[in-house]
């Protein structure tokens, strides 16, 4: 039985490619750093759970071959689209087993979000992981789960962002909710993360 899988999407953490949101408020070699050093911790959080598999999908789809990622990483690409688009196909490619997706940018996960992430997908047919800010930080979705309008009509980057991707399930799916943590998209954000330590 093929275990389940976490896909961090990430994007190439080099200046100009990632966290340009972030770059703006405090700098471009500021919000590099943030951005690998969280990256590096998300991947390390996902490497203390052995039972499930962890999968970079990174983009731009050229970034395969970079050196920037953790020796022994599994990489595969995202692809072209919008981010609904890109996030459908990911986890359609591990359609055969549960799976959580999340991203390299949140800085309070830890492995016990992941492992409860996880059994909420195993329990239940779509889960997300929902962010003070409107939005998600994490959705799974249970072995052959795919539901057809998951990311259709989403506002991205809005305050109803979570309420829209809802909006598209019909009654018949089964939604669990994982808790609550918040990605770091811009200056605020860094601000308000940055005041919790």
């Amino acid at each position: 039985m093929k275990p389940p899988v976490i896909i961090i999407f990430c994007r190439l953490p080099r200046i100009g490619t990632a966290k340009t949101r972030l770059a703006r408020g405090i700098g471009p070699a500021q919000a590099l750093r943030f951005y690998r050093a969280t990256l590096q911790a998300t991947i390390r959080s996902a490497g203390r759970l052995p039972r499930f598999e962890t999968v970079l999908c990174v983009t731009p789809d050229s970034a395969l071959h970079a050196r920037d990622w953790p020796g022994g990483s599994r990489l595969v690409p995202q692809g072209s689209g919008d981010l609904g688009q890109r996030m459908v196909r990911a986890l359609d490619r591990f359609r055969d087993r549960d799976r959580i997706l999340i991203g390299g940018d949140i800085p309070d996960l830890r492995p016990h979000h992941l492992r409860q992430a996880m059994a909420l997908a195993h329990r239940h047919d779509v889960t997300f992981g929902p962010a003070a800010d409107g939005g998600f930080w994490l959705v799974g979705l249970r072995g052959r789960a795919s539901p057809p309008h998951l990311f259709r009509d989403v506002r991205w980057s809005h305050p109803e962002t979570l309420a829209d991707c809802l909006r598209g399930l019909s009654g018949a799916w089964r939604v669990g909710m994982a808790s609550r943590l918040n990605d770091v998209d811009d200056l605020g954000d860094y601000r308000r993360q940055m005041n919790r330590r």
